[in-house]
């Protein structure tokens, strides 16, 4: 699941994960922001009106388990000097359930992420870096909820950019001996490119602690559908430019209808990101827009 800094990524991962934001001081001026589109951004399916209801949570269990292409949104927000600051980070990769020991298990792994805000911000999460964010396996809860069967991931908090106990809150030190590059590009933590108004560009070092839980409902075509909640923290370590290099670890707007994830079931040999993006108009809805 990747997120966000002031102006960059990762839930999400997330992708998701997983970015970030940043004040606009540019001395050129500022755009006015655009406000955030309508919620829900997507309508969930509609079921067949012949398909027969699970009768039990071992049959919701087995109904559930398979191979799934992963989208997620995750919505942030923040203040800036041009005003408010919306972003959404959407997190594209793979998810699996299977049956372990009765339980079903899901297992995330993310493949690429976007950025888009709401000002004229642009940032770049490499592949590498989203690639390098690696949950653990989370037992989910499977249950019944007026008439629907729902999976609810609890949250496996992961360390991305820095070592450490993932299950305590994110160090703020940014001279931490444990910081680690991720995606092994020779700088601190993982690296975000931030491009400014189309006048500057430089690149900001962040750490994360990536802490997502997501709701989700089976539908009859056999895809799941919810929503993202995100409660993720970020270091920023530090960037090229002194005016990229301020602390940002913007809260996620608590809105459902913003946050959606979106698993789809693909056969087991679709299983490379690069697979994955060439089929994406065809497993997924548009990217939403300001």
């Amino acid at each position: 699941m990747l997120t966000l800094v002031r102006p960059v990524l990762t839930r999400s991962v997330a992708v998701a994960g997983c970015l970030l934001l940043v004040g606009c001081s540019n001395p050129i001026g500022c755009y006015g922001p655009l406000p955030w589109p309508e919620s829900p951004l997507y309508e969930t399916p509609t079921n067949d009106p012949n398909w027969v209801a699970l009768a039990s949570k071992e049959e919701a269990i087995a109904a559930m388990a398979g191979h799934y292409a992963h989208y997620d949104i995750v919505a942030y927000e923040g203040e800036t000097a041009n005003g408010p600051l919306s972003a959404f980070i959407v997190s594209y990769g793979f998810t699996d359930l299977g049956i372990e020991d009765d339980e079903l298990v899901a297992y995330d792994r993310f493949c690429h992420a976007e950025y888009i805000a709401n000002q004229p911000f642009e940032t770049i999460f490499s592949d590498a870096a989203t690639q390098s964010i690696q949950p653990p396996g989370a037992i989910v809860d499977v249950y019944e909820e007026n008439g629907a069967w729902k999976l609810w991931r609890p949250a496996t908090p992961t360390l991305n950019g820095i070592d450490g106990d993932p299950n305590v809150p994110l160090s703020m030190d940014r001279n931490d001996p444990l910081i680690r590059d991720d995606d092994n590009d020779g700088k601190p933590g993982v690296t975000v490119v931030v491009r400014l108004f189309g006048l500057i560009e430089g690149e900001i070092y962040i750490a994360r602690r990536e802490i997502f839980q997501n709701d989700l409902t089976l539908y009859s075509d056999g895809s799941l559908w919810g929503n993202v909640i995100d409660d993720s923290e970020q270091l920023v370590i530090g960037a090229s430019l002194s005016i990229l290099d301020t602390p940002s670890n913007p809260p996620q707007r608590r809105d459902p209808g913003l946050n959606p994830i979106i698993l789809v079931p693909v056969p087991a040999d679709l299983d490379t990101c690069e697979e994955l993006m060439a089929n994406r108009d065809s497993l997924f809805p548009p990217e939403p827009e300001f």
